[in-house]
């Protein structure tokens, strides 16, 4: 099975006086502060200031959406960045939270028009999550940033 990662271009360049938001649940922690750590690096390597990104915690991917509202809605952020991870259980739970996660975020981005990029994992088990966290298949939260830096660029070119 092969893997594709968002390749983005090589002088990807966060745009001048652009802000972040990171939001990450605190549920399955060590997985999501790998999350974290990937989003940050990501951010400061493609000329983020520390001053431009904020970091928030919630307990859990259900509260993400509300948190994502309250930020777009503060029209300080030209991105946010949503981070989780939802783990099979034996009960249908999983498909309530990361679906419902999902589309809570996709709502606030379309009614809001700023972007809200889902880098909640959905996986079967915490191998897999950790594989997407820094392991095998790299980690969601540097490829989220990369993608939040690119559609601040291409939001800003449309405005200008």
């Amino acid at each position: 099975m092969s893997h594709e990662t968002a390749t983005p271009s090589p002088d990807l360049r966060s745009p001048p006086g652009a802000r972040y938001a990171v939001i990450a649940s605190r549920w399955n922690g060590e997985i999501v502060d790998a999350l974290v750590e990937g989003a940050r690096a990501a951010f400061t390597a493609n000329g983020v200031a520390d001053t431009a990104l904020d970091v928030l915690r919630v307990p859990g991917a259900w509260e993400l959406p509300v948190l994502a509202g309250h930020l777009v809605q503060s029209g300080r952020y030209a991105v946010v960045v949503a981070l989780g991870c939802v783990v099979r259980g034996e009960t249908r739970h999983y498909e309530h939270i990361a679906d419902e996660c999902a589309r809570g975020l996709m709502r606030v981005a379309l009614d809001s028009g700023v972007p809200v990029l889902n880098g909640v994992l959905a996986v079967e088990d915490e191998a897999d999550a950790w594989a997407r966290a820094g392991g095998a298949r790299g980690n969601k939260g540097t490829d989220v940033a990369l993608s939040a830096i690119e559609m601040a660029n291409v939001l800003q070119e449309l405005s200008a």
